[in-house]
């Protein structure tokens, strides 16, 4: 049987500063929220704009970079795959999330919060495997 392709690319501008965390055995988890936009003419001729917001997770060193470099506006290109998953909320009621789980990522539009200097090359990572489940995770 084939197997499937679950891959993500997108380019887009931050909502807000990433939220940087820590699992309990050490591990850096950082989310954030990114915008992209299409835009078209509908039937009359007049210019109309969407956008769609995407969860962004990062783990591990991809993670400490996004949360020291990345702030709310920048604009960044993000690799990675789609996941959904499950959690319980306040109340006890089980909720459902859709995350892209970033794996690369590359700073766009000007300096982005980096040092003078400091190119803006892609931060490749290894295959993000999926916390253990004994592992809490942050959120």
């Amino acid at each position: 049987m084939a197997r499937g392709l679950n891959k993500v690319t997108l380019i887009g501008n931050l909502g807000k500063d990433p939220e940087l965390k820590y699992t309990n055995s050490g591990v850096a988890v950082a989310t954030f929220s990114l915008a992209t936009s299409d835009s078209w003419k509908d039937q009359e001729g007049n210019m109309q704009e969407r956008t769609e917001w995407h969860n962004i997770v990062a783990w591990r060193k991809l993670a400490e970079i996004c949360g020291q470099y990345l702030k709310k506006g920048s604009q960044v290109y993000i690799e990675g795959k789609i996941q959904t998953r499950n959690y319980l909320d306040k109340e006890g009621v089980k909720k459902y999330i859709t995350e892209i789980v970033a794996d690369q990522l590359l700073m766009l539009g000007g300096s982005g919060g980096r040092p003078q200097g400091e190119s803006s090359d892609a931060v490749p990572m290894p295959e993000p495997s999926a916390p253990s489940k004994d592992e809490d995770l942050p959120f």
